[in-house]
């Protein structure tokens, strides 16, 4: 578990909140103990200066007694320090006190405080100035002296002394204290781990949930668009996948629909390809049968020869989709094995030598015949340069020619067949390939056909390449690019040792 995983951050959340709420709670506990003891402490002895006032005789006949005064002071600092006595005259300053002199730091305090109390003993907690400091306030009992209707001075009782704070931060730093800090830090721990049990009951769906997409995510296609990966937990991986996924199957659904645009084209095409020729087949054959006895034998013949013309060309046709349709299904597989491409040229030019010469074309072989061997399907490699070869004859002018080069590029032969024909045009160059694609100087002719789609189906699976170009000079050109024997066999023991 890292500190990106979903469970370790609301571990860390819920850490940092209990330990927010634990400090709030004692803050507040102990504003509240505060106040609730001050309250209950004024509360409790908000007679005690008038009780002092009684019980010591401070007043006699209408005045105030010093010497009682005197004596109540030093009893209290003995018997109960808690507390401290000031006499204050009725603007509030100090004339007379029980506390240590030199902790006393104010000369007067507000009567504010005391006013408010004397008018209203309910309302408490009050606070009012602490002689020994010059902003602390503490609890307070006051009295007029000698009386209410006589009012010389108040006698100005602080409840929680000196010796009294002395007490507190004992009682604070006590067992009770102590206690009550672990208890406090029990709740926060046991709070924490269930906690932590619940979020893990939470999280533990979605964390498979995310492992189970992340598998996934490793194997989708190479060509799919990647996107960065997300330096978060499993809700940003769910997040980047889902954009991944919705991106692949946006594509996918562009492809299909290309696809099947391609479909539709591929049938009209066929449909027309193939319409022709049976056309023309039934055509011919039809006024054979119509003509028959007025027709001369020749005319006969020549009406057959078109007929068996145009039915071969149909069979030719029909079989270039059927193998088209194999090697796209993949029903076709190549057996590649080590052969003399030199020897393969050789024999592929030997076979289209006659109908170059019916067509007055000039058809040869150059480059180097000493090339190391290919490591190819022989059956498909020759189908491949027969298409080509017979494609670069149906564009070549009479007393043109037609030149198969080879050569040895880094890892791979090639074989180059380039012709004196008119070129392919710049715009037709990337559909060249394409099935039934006509080019700008195909497109009044009855048949463009699919040996170029085979072609280039067949050296894919083959782990090869062809390519197109147009002649520096005049012409075309197409490149065959087959995997050398000797490079296959290297990387097939690499992998096998490994």
């Amino acid at each position: 578990m890292t500190l990106r995983s979903l469970y370790a951050r609301l571990s860390l959340g819920l850490f940092v909140l209990l330990v927010a709420v634990g400090l709030v709670y004692a803050t507040i506990s102990l504003f509240a103990l505060r106040s609730y003891q001050a309250s209950l402490n004024q509360e409790l002895n908000r007679n005690l200066a008038m009780n002092l006032v009684a019980d010591q005789n401070l007043v006699d006949n209408g005045e105030l007694n010093f010497d009682e005064l005197d004596n109540l002071f030093s009893l209290y600092m003995s018997i109960n320090p808690s507390i401290e006595i000031y006499l204050i005259d009725t603007e509030g300053s100090i004339l007379s006190y029980s506390a240590d002199p030199d902790k006393i730091k104010r000369n007067s305090v507000s009567m504010a405080p005391i006013r408010r109390l004397l008018s209203n003993a309910d309302a408490y907690p009050l606070l009012g100035d602490d002689p020994r400091s010059h902003d602390r306030q503490k609890v307070f009992s006051v009295t007029p002296v000698p009386s209410a209707s006589n009012v010389e001075g108040y006698l100005y009782v602080v409840l929680r002394g000196e010796e009294y704070d002395a007490a507190e931060v004992m009682a604070r730093e006590s067992q009770f204290f102590i206690t009550s800090a672990w208890a406090v830090a029990a709740s926060l721990g046991i709070g924490l781990l269930a906690g932590l049990a619940v979020f893990h009951l939470l999280t533990r769906r979605l964390t498979r949930l995310a492992d189970r997409v992340d598998h996934f995510q490793n194997q989708l296609a190479a060509d799919t668009p990647r996107l960065s990966n997300p330096a978060g937990d499993e809700i940003d991986t769910l997040t980047s996948t889902f954009e991944r996924m919705s991106t692949r199957i946006t594509l996918q659904l562009e492809q299909l629909q290309e696809k099947d645009a391609s479909r539709r084209q591929l049938v009209a095409q066929v449909s027309h390809d193939l319409r022709t020729p049976l056309a023309s087949l039934q055509g011919y054959v039809e006024s054979l049968l119509i003509k028959r006895d007025s027709l001369s034998d020749e005319e006969q013949t020549r009406f057959l020869t078109i007929a068996l013309n145009e039915s071969r060309r149909l069979g030719r046709l029909v079989d270039e989709l059927f193998e088209l349709a194999a090697l796209e299904a993949q029903e076709k597989q190549p057996v590649p094995e080590p052969f003399s491409l030199p020897e393969l040229i050789h024999d592929v030019v030997q076979k289209h030598l006659p109908a170059a010469s019916n067509r007055h074309l000039a058809l040869s072989v150059e480059g180097d015949m000493t090339l190391p061997q290919a490591y190819a399907d022989l059956g498909m490699t020759e189908r491949v340069l027969d298409n080509l070869i017979s494609n670069a004859m149906d564009h070549t002018p009479e007393n043109g020619r037609i030149e198969l080069t080879l050569a040895q590029a880094d890892d791979a032969v090639t074989v180059t067949v380039h012709d004196t024909g008119p070129g392919i045009a710049p715009e037709d160059l990337p559909f060249i390939f394409d099935a039934f694609h006509r080019g700008a100087s195909e497109r009044s002719s009855a048949h463009a056909g699919l040996g170029l789609a085979i072609a280039r189906r067949i050296m894919m699976l083959q782990q090869g390449s062809i390519s197109a170009a147009n002649h520096c000079v005049h012409g075309a050109e197409f490149e065959v690019r087959l995997p050398l024997a000797a490079t296959v066999t290297t990387h097939s023991h690499n992998n096998n040792g490994s």
